[in-house]
């Protein structure tokens, strides 16, 4: 009886309708959280055990304020609720509250959307952009002969609708996938430039990325431009440094202006060709030890000069900043755009999915680039009613002075 009695006590009965913030939270993470000893059974009970109620306990207590505005909407607001509404509504909020454009959650419309939108020939309107810490998106580049570019828009633009739909620095991920479509169709833009609102309607096209263009300049310097890092950029890089090497010109103008990045390993392998064997950058998050990559040797034997300006971001930072710590070169230029993060995307079992940043890069030297960016050693603006390309001129003079 004794025994019976102690059974009976490791078992606590709770209501079900208190047990709506764990469900809450289970659905966010779409029961990652699992709950083995809970049993539901009739009436407005639930039966669960001591070590269970005592995890409930935390829970209800840590978002006991939730809890309490659930209830109070519930109680006074003047038509009936959508439970599920409400709960989505938990779930946006949560991811908004890290003031991370980078880390979302996604309904399984938008996830669906986005996995469309994304899969396939690259067809839209040509641009790369990024988040700001004011919450807009940001237009880091835009590809040369795009629609984008054809219709005005510019790096720093900040585009807040596309197809009269709105979107903040959060929403990212969806407005870049509602500006991809079919090449043909059309899409209106609305950004803004200086605080005026401009819109534009586009024709959407196939976007060809040749991410890799040389040239030979006068005083026998050579001109690499790399518009992205894609998978054979490379190869196609190796390629054209080895063809000015062999043309035998005395120095090489590397430029990642208003380059948005791209694949990180690309961007290792290119300055594998750059620098010396040692640490190109270093990842790093709350769980997360220090990664390291590194660099391997082949370094050119040619001095060269980097140009970044503000549309120089994420891959291409990761470069300019090991280069920048490593000595490999000058920097001539604008500080650069400032993404340095990683994130990582896992769908959950309703179909929705979240989108978490789970670490950052770190120069070789640890300096921090979200959201400073890498400062050029020599800084140069570009005015845009400028004629010449001071800034290229600046990296001619430092490879010719003697």
């Amino acid at each position: 009886m004794h025994e019976n009695k102690l059974r009976r006590q490791s078992m606590i009965q709770i209501k079900k309708r208190n047990l709506v913030i764990v469900i809450v939270i289970a659905a966010m993470l779409g029961s990652m959280l699992t709950f083995a000893g809970i049993t539901f059974i009739s009436g407005q009970n639930v039966r669960i055990s001591k070590e269970d109620y005592s995890t409930y306990k935390t829970i209800m207590n840590r978002y006991a304020k939730v809890e309490a505005l659930y209830e109070t909407l519930n109680k006074y607001y003047y038509k009936d609720l959508d439970e599920d509404k409400l709960i989505e509504g938990m779930c946006y909020g949560l991811f908004e509250g890290t003031d991370d454009p980078y880390t979302n959650y996604m309904s399984k419309e938008e996830y669906e959307n986005l996995m469309i939108k994304t899969t396939g020939k690259l067809e839209g309107i040509g641009v790369t952009v990024g988040a700001n810490t004011d919450g807009y998106i940001v237009v880091v580049s835009t590809v040369k002969g795009s629609p984008a570019e054809k219709g005005g828009i510019k790096s720093g633009d900040l585009i807040v609708a596309v197809d009269d739909v709105t979107y903040k620095g959060s929403q990212l991920d969806l407005a870049v996938a509602n500006m991809r479509g079919k090449a043909g169709s059309k899409v209106k833009v609305t950004y803004l430039r200086k605080g005026k609102s401009i819109e534009v309607n586009l024709t959407r096209a196939s976007i060809k990325l040749d991410s890799v263009f040389s040239e030979t300049l006068d005083n026998n310097i050579g001109y690499i431009y790399i518009n992205s890092f894609e998978t054979d950029t490379a190869d196609d890089f190796k390629k054209e440094l080895h063809g000015l090497e062999v043309k035998g010109v005395d120095g090489v103008v590397i430029d990642l202006r208003d380059n948005g990045g791209g694949v990180v390993e690309s961007g290792i392998q290119v300055a594998d060709l750059l620098l010396d064997e040692g640490v190109l950058a270093y990842t790093q998050g709350k769980s997360q030890e220090k990664t390291y990559m590194n660099t391997k040797e082949g370094k050119t034997s040619l001095p060269y000069v980097l140009l970044i300006n503000g549309g120089t971001a994420s891959t291409s930072e990761i470069v300019a900043a090991g280069i920048k710590d490593n000595k490999g070169g000058k920097i001539v230029g604008t500080t650069s755009f400032g993404k340095g993060v990683i994130q990582s995307m896992a769908p959950l079992k309703e179909g929705d999915a979240i989108k978490i940043t789970v670490a950052q890069y770190f120069s070789p030297k640890g300096s921090v680039i979200q959201g400073i960016g890498v400062k050029p050693d020599y800084e140069v603006e570009l005015p845009e009613d400028s004629t010449a390309d001071i800034q290229l001129n600046k990296a001619v003079e430092l490879l010719t002075e003697k």
